[in-house]
């Protein structure tokens, strides 16, 4: 989240969207709001912070 408590990303594994079919449920990501959810494995610690290096790049 930012200063401003808005939503940057978030990885989730809790089976809360079965209905949208994503192929690597239950894991997926919510990029910049909770409703903007992508399919994505479970990232590793290193693979996150390169993430969270890259947006300030």
């Amino acid at each position: 989240m930012d200063a401003g408590n808005n939503l940057i990303f978030r990885y989730d594994d809790t089976e809360h969207h079965q209905d949208l079919n994503l192929p690597t449920f239950p894991h997926h990501k919510h990029e910049g709001s909770e409703d903007n959810i992508i399919s994505s494995n479970t990232p590793t610690l290193a693979e996150v912070l390169q993430e969270i290096e890259e947006m300030f790049e």
